[in-house]
């Protein structure tokens, strides 16, 4: 992960020395129109810039870009105008700044110094896209061919010395390398991310950032009870673990519990995927690495509150020692599960985490996870679906989308729950039909956290990974969805309670 260097400038920006300068055009009611912080650079440039612009098929929508030499005073090389789609009732809001910034940091690949005129409609959100969008991941590549990410990055600011503007780039930027820091970690291949090599890594990045750090390998799970953890693992000859961060706030902090889906790989195990684009399932660890970024997130901003992670990590594979449909597994704190498909895994991980990190009476606790197809066919592959505790799950959800994730509340109606009523054991890990996949998991999860804690589950089984074309600042292979949910909801809690 190359982050640009970023800083802020009062200069000009007619004056700015750059090899790029990045402006905002808008779909006005009336055609196009430059984006505020702007109107400096039409007036230095040699005749009337949007004419010039909408001569060359610019339009403002989302994403466009539109490249041109710079003329006139601009000391600039190159004008990058990039689309901001059509304004809001309020002007432009901040997810398109972010989006635009982020399209533009794609464009500017290769660039050593930029200026951008877009922080002008948002500081945070300027750099946030830009951080999310210079995102590249090369540890596998013999070369770049030249086309690095943008080197350096001057922001345009009223006064470049205000500690306002100076705190919104440290916290912009820290959330932009908190995703990225995910996005590597969901990027790296399967033969080289595995239970036991995600807990190193996942250890170094903890300890770096100053928290505590706890491991548990199969001996210590199976010696403490973690039949759900050990269950999925079982068909894998590497062994899966689970690792537990601590970031200690002040005292009297209210506590907060994180878990995320850690399966590194995902066969489906004896209920096998098909294999068309089960190479994907390289991502089914994106909770975890959502979860892992965020506590070093909340360690370098200090969040005021008593945080503790508990990620299982698990690699579901099909063999002769791996569990079936028909077996029981004993979970962690007692309850068995019948299972009657071993592709619906994650969750037999996760409420292993979830029992555990109760026994520390959290206030909140928030479980992310690529748990459910039916997500996707729910809701597409950019809107995660949230359910639990209503209240929280409302609150998770609003704050989602002020972020740019666009999470949506979803229900857990009460009929499903008695479709994973099991024969043999205290429930079954599946229901016997496709109605409701992602709420009946949901049940499924509600079932092990413990009485009067507020809880979110956030499916992200769609947004966490893209498989389609870069788009904004979301790059192709893991996204680092729902790192930036995360993030605000610490802050909600430590500024709200």
């Amino acid at each position: 992960m190359t982050t640009p260097k970023l800083a802020l400038t009062d200069t000009a920006v007619g004056k700015l020395s750059a090899d790029a300068l990045v402006i905002g055009t808008v779909q006005g009611t009336d055609g196009l129109q430059l984006a505020p912080g702007a109107d400096q650079v039409a007036a230095a440039h040699d005749g009337d810039l949007v004419e010039v612009l909408t001569s060359l098929g610019a339009t403002g929508k989302a994403d466009e870009i539109v490249k041109l030499p710079a003329s006139g005073k601009l000391k600039a090389e190159v004008l990058v105008a990039v689309g901001l789609g059509k304004p809001g009732d309020d002007g432009v809001t901040a997810e398109a700044v972010r989006r635009a910034s982020g399209a533009a940091a794609r464009a500017l690949a290769g660039v050593e110094h930029a200026a951008t005129t877009l922080s002008a409609s948002d500081l945070s959100a300027a750099v946030q896209g830009t951080v999310m969008g210079a995102y590249s991941y090369t540890a596998y590549k013999s070369s770049e061919n030249g086309n690095g990410p943008v080197a350096a990055v001057d922001f345009a600011v009223p006064d470049a010395k205000a500690d306002a503007s100076a705190h919104a780039l440290k916290g912009a930027a820290a959330i932009g390398e908190a995703v990225n820091t995910a996005r590597d970690l969901i990027n790296t291949p399967p033969n080289d991310l595995y239970p036991a090599s995600f807990a190193e890594r996942a250890t170094e990045l903890a300890k770096a950032a100053g928290l505590e750090v706890e491991v548990l390998d199969e001996n210590a799970l199976r010696k403490q009870g973690f039949g759900g953890i050990l269950g999925v693992g079982m068909g894998s000859t590497r062994p899966p673990r689970l690792v537990r961060i601590k970031h200690k706030g002040p005292k009297d902090a209210k506590k907060v519990a994180l878990v995320g889906k850690g399966v590194t790989f995902d066969t489906g195990g004896i209920s096998l995927k098909p294999g068309a684009g089960m190479d994907n399932m390289t991502s089914d660890m994106s909770g975890a690495a959502g979860v892992v970024a965020t506590m070093v997130l909340a360690a370098k901003l200090n969040y005021p509150l008593e945080i503790t992670a508990t990620v299982p990590m698990a690699e579901n594979m099909p063999s002769g020692s791996a569990y079936r449909p028909g077996d029981v597994l004993k979970m962690y704190g007692g309850k068995t599960v019948e299972v009657l498909n071993t592709d619906a895994e994650g969750r037999l991980i996760l409420v292993d985490a979830i029992t555990r990190a109760c026994e520390e009476n959290p206030d909140y606790l928030v479980e992310t996870s690529t748990l459910t197809g039916a997500q996707v066919v729910a809701l597409g592959n950019r809107t995660p679906g949230v359910m639990g505790s209503e209240e929280f799950r409302d609150r998770v959800a609003k704050l989602s989308q002020g972020v740019g994730e666009g999470a949506w509340p979803m229900p857990l109606p009460e009929e499903l729950r008695t479709d994973l009523d099991s024969k043999l054991a205290d429930l079954a890990n599946v229901t016997n039909h496709r109605w409701g996949g992602m709420l009946a998991a949901g049940h499924f999860i509600k079932e092990f956290v413990a009485e009067g804690v507020q809880w979110a589950h956030i499916d992200v089984a769609g947004p966490a990974y893209n498989t389609n074309s870069p788009w904004g600042y979301t790059p192709k292979g893991g996204t680092g969805v729902p790192v930036r949910t995360l993030a605000a909801v610490l802050a909600d809690i430590a500024d709200h309670g």
